[in-house]
């Protein structure tokens, strides 16, 4: 058998004010559902994160209704789950009546977590669908009444499944998650506070394979074949290094498990650019005009007039400036400024002579200062 793992589509994100639902619609027609057909794949499997709000736009329903569409033409059967983004409520709307159309959805808990079950040529392969839910969640679900965190409660729902799945039959887990030790990015929204929302790899053992959803680089997390896809395109600037794509696994009569990475390119790549303003403005073989998703961040320390809009004229799509040398420098001279409110007036006038003159004050002349000081401030007191 033949699947396609994707991930974080994130249907209808703003980026740095931008609506991205035109982008997302050009890379899953024009690329994503090109590679389906061309792989000749027999499953597409969605690890979660559908839309980028539980309440999304209607442009990014109509796209995601479209693409499904598509892929039941081409009579690919599909799986998907609800990520933490998701409604769950709404994405696990109408999973029963889709299920006759080879579309496989959970978006709520059900007990018992009933596998999916799809026959190739060398018999059943069981896919475990575990939708994001919260730890309260899942302990309703199935009847505790035990406090559980996050590790606990992914660990029983994860059992719970397995439970479902026949000794040694060939599995698929398909999870939403953040598995410890993965490498997370900003355009991620934390599962819990302090990393409490973190799980072990270790209960994903046992698959033949485990499709992830919710981190958004592409990676293995605790073996493998327990993997992250990685979202669809780049959602923030610290992912401007990192190659987005799917996972394209071959699942054998034996349950093992060949896989390889297939690069996606949208039509506007994000960008971070880095150098002298003048530079950037002037070196066209270096800093090359460009309609990509710019962030630059200036070396210049010096004030700029009107950088942004400047800069505009070789990135119209320039989303945002950096100053991280400026900003540096800011820190040095309050840092330095708050040292010298620490010091008393003699202290301070002691520096301004010494810098003045190039030599240090007497003992008298600093007596005769501390003299006048003592004066000054007995006539602001008086005053005051």
């Amino acid at each position: 058998m033949r699947f396609i793992h994707t991930a974080d589509w994130h249907l209808g994100r703003y980026f740095h004010g931008l609506h991205l639902t035109d982008e997302q619609r050009e890379l899953l027609l024009g690329q994503f559902l090109p590679l389906v057909r061309d792989e000749k794949a027999d499953v597409v499997v969605i690890a979660g994160d559908i839309y980028d709000r539980g309440i999304p736009p209607v442009e990014a329903v109509a796209l995601f209704d479209e693409i499904l569409t598509k892929l039941i033409e081409q009579k690919v059967r599909v799986l998907y789950i609800a990520g933490n983004h998701d409604s769950a409520r709404r994405i696990h709307f109408g999973n029963r009546l889709m299920r006759s159309a080879g579309v496989f959805v959970r978006g709520e808990l059900e007990d018992p977590l009933s596998p999916v079950v799809l026959e190739d040529r060398f018999g059943p392969v069981y896919f475990q669908l575990y939708p994001y839910a919260e730890p309260a969640a899942i302990r309703a679900a199935f009847g505790r009444e035990e406090q559980l965190d996050f590790d606990s409660a992914t660990q029983l729902l994860v059992d719970t499944g397995r439970e479902q799945i026949p000794a040694g039959a060939r599995s698929v887990a398909v999870a939403h998650a953040f598995l410890a030790g993965g490498q997370s990015s900003e355009s991620e929204r934390p599962l819990s506070v302090g990393g409490s929302g973190n799980v072990s790899p270790a209960m994903f053992h046992g698959f033949s394979y485990t499709a992830l959803g919710h981190l958004h680089n592409p990676q293995a997390a605790g073996g493998e074949m327990i993997r992250y896809s990685g979202s669809l395109m780049k959602y923030s600037f610290d992912e401007a290094q990192q190659h987005k794509g799917v996972n394209i696994v071959e699942l054998d009569g034996q349950g093992q498990v060949s896989r390889r990475f297939q690069e996606l390119i949208p039509r506007h790549d994000v960008r971070r650019i880095r150098g002298l303003f003048a530079d950037i403005l002037s070196d066209e073989a270096r800093y090359p005009v460009s309609d990509d998703f710019i962030e630059v961040d200036l070396k210049d320390t010096r004030p700029i007039l009107d950088a942004f809009n400047q800069l505009k004229t070789r990135y119209p799509n320039l989303m945002h400036i950096l100053r991280t040398d400026r900003m540096a420098e800011q820190v040095e001279w309050q840092q330095h400024g708050e040292a010298m409110l620490k010091q008393s007036e003699t202290e301070l006038f002691g520096q301004y002579y010494e810098a003045m003159k190039g030599d240090t004050m007497t003992d008298e002349q600093q007596a005769i200062l501390s003299e006048c000081v003592s004066e000054v401030m007995k006539e602001a007191r008086e005053q005051g």
